[in-house]
C-alpha cells in the first residue's frame, strides 16, 4: 500500500492543526494526532447536503445560496450541477488556508469549480456572513463542523444554538432551507429547529457514493411563515 504523504499544514482560529496528506490519488484532511475530517473518496453526504436542499425547493427560485465550509468542495460542486444559470453560490470557509489547497494541492479533487463566476469565495465565519447579510438566501447549506456537537471550533456551536437557529431563519427567504451536516444523530437538534420555526426532516446519508461506510445525519428544514 502506498505511504501517505504529508502535503501542508495549517491552523484552526482556535490553534488546532489540521495536516493535509495524499496517498496516489487520495487526499485526507485531519487534525494533528490522525482524528480525519475529510476524505476525498468520501463525498457523498457532502454531495447529498446539496441535492436535498435543491429537491426540496423545486419549483420555486433558487438564486442565491450561502455554503458555509469549502473542505474539498463536494458541497459546491454538487449545488453548481443543479443550481441554474443566475444562481449566486457564495462558499464561506474560516481557513484560508483550505483555500489555497484547492488549487495549490487538490486540483484534481476540485477542477474548474472555483472558476465558475457564479461561485464567490469567501474567507471567513459563515456566521458572521449570515449576520450582516444585507439580502436574504434561499438556501443555507451548513458543514462547518461535525455537526451540532461541535469538534474543530467550539464557536461553531452558536450556529446551531438559539441564536444562530434565529439568524439563519432571519436571513432565509420565506420557504427558505436550512440544510445542516452532521457525522452523528442529533434528536435534540431537530426538535431545536422545529422549536424555532422550521419545518425538519431527518435524512440518513451514506459517506460514500457507493452506499457503504458511515452513515451521516443531514437536516433539511424549510423556514415556517
Amino acid at each position: 500500500m502506498l505511504p501517505w504523504i504529508h502535503l501542508a499544514t495549517a491552523q484552526t482560529p482556535e490553534g488546532d492543526r489540521l495536516r493535509l496528506l495524499r496517498r496516489g490519488d487520495e487526499f485526507s484532511i485531519r487534525l494533528e494526532g490522525g482524528n480525519e475530517l475529510m476524505n476525498s473518496r468520501l463525498g457523498g453526504s457532502e454531495e447529498a447536503l446539496a441535492t436535498l436542499a435543491f429537491d426540496q425547493l423545486a419549483g420555486r427560485p433558487a438564486s442565491r445560496i450561502l455554503i458555509g465550509g469549502l473542505g474539498m468542495g463536494f458541497t459546491l460542486r454538487a449545488a453548481q450541477s443543479v443550481a441554474p444559470p443566475d444562481a449566486r453560490l457564495i462558499v464561506c470557509e474560516i481557513v484560508p488556508e483550505l483555500a489555497d489547497w484547492a488549487t495549490q494541492h487538490m486540483e484534481t479533487v476540485f477542477g474548474d469549480c472555483l472558476a465558475d463566476p457564479r461561485v464567490e469565495l469567501r474567507v471567513g465565519d459563515v456566521g458572521a456572513v449570515i449576520g450582516e447579510a444585507g439580502k436574504a438566501f434561499d438556501a443555507i447549506l451548513l458543514d462547518v463542523d461535525n455537526g451540532p456537537d461541535g469538534l474543530t471550533r467550539s464557536e461553531n456551536g452558536s450556529l446551531y444554538g438559539e441564536a444562530g437557529l434565529h439568524a439563519a431563519r432571519a436571513k432565509l427567504t420565506p420557504g427558505g432551507v436550512l440544510a445542516v451536516w452532521s457525522a452523528a444523530p442529533d434528536t435534540a437538534f431537530a426538535k431545536r429547529l422545529a422549536r424555532y420555526g422550521f419545518a425538519v426532516t431527518t435524512h440518513i446519508v451514506r459517506a460514500s457514493r457507493s452506499r457503504r461506510g458511515a452513515r451521516h445525519t443531514i437536516w433539511i428544514a424549510v423556514r415556517r411563515p
